[in-house]
């Protein structure tokens, strides 16, 4: 598994309508990409965006970075939208869920034990 973890702030005066558009249209593209696990987005009080995005493997998040109309996309952003951002990619070396009723798991991660 691979986690991105991007985290963002706007431009003064950037253009939200199309960023919540463009932002949709990368979430359903991303969720269609082979590999796509997750892509889940979050806003804290101070303005910062923080955008989860999970792949099986990195040749499949290679294959969504390289996707031409993500690219466009980012060229987009960059020019008109982010006043600045922040991508570090990572694997987990572990994973636990918890569930009531359930208990607590160990995910199958790929890290060391």
């Amino acid at each position: 598994m691979v986690v991105i973890v991007f985290r963002s702030r706007l431009r003064e005066g950037a253009d939200l309508a199309r960023l919540d558009s463009l932002g949709q249209r990368m979430a359903a593209l991303a969720a269609a990409m082979p590999g796509f696990i997750s892509y889940k987005d979050f806003q804290a009080e101070d303005g910062e965006a923080l955008t989860l995005v999970e792949f099986d493997s990195l040749a499949a998040l290679q294959g969504w970075r390289d996707h031409p109309e993500h690219q466009a996309a980012q060229q987009v952003a960059r020019e008109s939208m982010f006043a600045t951002y922040d991508i570090t990619v990572c694997s987990p070396l572990r994973a636990y869920r918890f569930a009531a009723g359930e208990g607590r798991t160990e995910l199958d991660v790929g890290g060391p034990a």
